[in-house]
């Protein structure tokens, strides 16, 4: 298995993976917001994505995205494909995105949402923290990426307060670790 910083040469497994988030979105019936294959493809280009591949197979991913002008980062579409689950690869590729997001911006606080009970336990033992929806970003861009998934209505009724999601988060301030 060889997992590394994404780039040029994956951009061909941007749509292999989009499909993946939507259709685990489906199959667990739980809340995964939906990303375009173009919007896969910008990640791997800023070098902002860490991706696993196995036999020129498409295995995992997991991207950075910064918001607040840099105070914040965040990982998402975290994904593994169904054939290599259950193996440890979420951890390891969850692992090596807090790195890298530590490594580019160290001093932004990293959060997470999800309602995943295996992501949040990896997140937990990586050093973060549950928080409020209001100890995270306020950038209304960062909000935006939830109105594809279903449980948006939750959190714009609660004005951004509340979801089904957890959020989680790491601030590099604080001895986590």
């Amino acid at each position: 298995m060889k997992i590394s910083v994404a780039s040029l040469k994956h951009i061909h497994l941007a749509k292999e993976i989009s499909n993946c988030i939507d259709e685990s979105a489906k199959d667990r019936g739980t809340g995964i917001a939906r990303r375009s294959p173009e919007y896969i493809i910008e990640k791997m280009k800023s070098n902002r994505a860490v991706i696993a591949i196995e036999n020129d197979k498409f295995a995992g991913f997991c991207y950075i995205e910064v918001w607040g002008k840099g105070k914040y980062a965040a990982h998402s579409g975290l994904i593994v494909a169904p054939e290599f689950r259950g193996k440890g690869l979420a951890k390891t590729i969850k692992k090596r995105v807090f790195n890298l997001s530590k490594k580019i911006f160290p001093n932004a606080k990293i959060f997470g949402i999800t309602t995943g009970l295996a992501v949040m336990k990896i997140n937990y033992k990586l050093g973060y923290k549950p928080v409020h929806f209001s100890q995270l970003t306020d950038d209304p861009e960062f909000w935006k990426g939830c109105q594809t998934c279903k449980n948006y209505d939750i959190l714009t009724r609660t004005e951004r307060t509340m979801c089904l999601c957890t959020g989680m988060l790491y601030d590099p301030k604080e001895k986590n670790i």
